[in-house]
């Protein structure tokens, strides 16, 4: 039965593979027509305004450090709170400098003691000379040991004042009136002399910090950018004296000026800030071409763009220099006004034939 069924099976495919073997070859498929491209001319960029991200800092911070060290006995503040200058803002173990106060009080006590004996002493002398019962040299001892008590008891008045002084700074106030930014001290951890514990941003003015590329000269002038449109007007302060080792960006501080309301400002808040370049900024803004972000294709070895020659896609190296919202910034042997590929870049190729839409 299995035999019967190959066979009948065999009488089934045998015209079918003469068949095949007459039709001969396919026929080739027809050639896929060009791809068409969207081509824009390339526009001069015009001098405009820059934006970066800057964060609202005020114009003093003080770092907070005790002139002691110590074991904290009580913090009574907290990061965040706003203080008046004089608030107590530590309190440390004061027990080592009380002792230390009453060892320089009693000092000066001695000193002062020395001096009044050595002044009576000298007096005696200086009546036994006139008597003739000593000479004129004995008196000269006591002279010199009457300056010498005077100047143990400047010494000792100098160490009781310092004894004073570091009993005061057993309390660290703070300077001035203005927002604890962080504070990092617990009751009983003992500090050194001199540690940061925080930093107070003081009230008063405010600036805005931002960082900008190497090669842009700060402007003298720009604008703060708020969520609902308002701009407020910025003057430039300071630029840094040297790049940032790490991201070779320059920091700029820029004073806000006119009012402020503290609500629609916070401290560390992040902020739009558009600047008009200035000099020879503004000189190789407007020596720059743009093209929309579509056209440029940073496929491989770099930036470049896409021209059509000849019905055929050439890539064309540039040098990009900044990117906004809509538009690349960049100089290019193109000259303006030369038509550019605007979409779908990455899928050409050099060589490959196009047709482009009328525009």
């Amino acid at each position: 039965m299995i035999a019967y069924t190959l066979r009948a099976a065999l009488l089934v495919l045998t015209p079918l593979v003469f068949l095949t073997a007459c039709q001969g070859p396919a026929a080739p498929a027809a050639e896929a027509a060009p791809p068409w491209v969207k081509t824009v001319p390339i526009e001069a960029s015009a001098p405009g305004e820059r934006q970066f991200s800057g964060t609202l800092r005020a114009r003093h911070e003080t770092p907070l450090a005790l002139q002691v060290g110590g074991r904290v006995l009580a913090r009574p503040v907290q990061a965040g709170q706003s203080v008046a200058t004089g608030q107590t803002l530590l309190t440390l173990d004061a027990h080592d400098l009380q002792a230390n106060e009453a060892s320089a009080a009693a000092q000066l006590a001695s000193a002062e003691a020395a001096q009044r004996n050595a002044e009576r002493e000298l007096e005696r002398q200086r009546q036994l000379v006139a008597q003739g019962f000593v000479s004129a040299q004995t008196l000269e001892r006591f002279e010199l040991a009457l300056r010498e008590a005077g100047a143990r008891l400047q010494a000792a008045r100098s160490q009781a004042a310092v004894a004073r002084n570091l009993r005061g700074h057993a309390e660290l106030r703070a300077p001035a009136a203005g927002v604890l930014l962080d504070i990092s001290a617990e009751p009983g951890q003992v500090l050194a002399a001199g540690q940061s514990v925080g930093t107070l941003a003081h009230a008063g003015e405010r600036e805005i910090e931002l960082f900008l590329p190497q090669g842009l000269s700060a402007p003298r002038t720009g604008h703060a950018l708020l969520p609902d449109g308002t701009r407020q007007s910025l003057q430039l302060r300071e630029v840094a004296g040297a790049a940032d080792p790490l991201s070779r960006t320059w920091r700029a501080r820029y004073r806000l000026v006119g009012a402020l309301d503290p609500a629609a400002w916070p401290l560390g808040a992040v902020l739009r800030v558009a600047l008009q370049p200035e000099g020879n900024a503004a000189t190789a803004e407007a020596a720059l071409q743009r093209v929309p972000l579509g056209a440029l294709d940073e496929r491989g070895g770099g930036a470049q763009l896409w021209r059509v020659v000849e019905g055929k896609a050439q890539p064309v190296p540039v040098t990009l220099h900044r990117i906004d919202a809509t538009h690349a910034h960049l100089s290019s042997p193109l000259a303006a006004g030369e038509a550019v590929v605007a979409l779908g870049t990455h899928r050409l190729s050099p060589g490959l034939a196009v047709r482009e839409l009328p525009r």
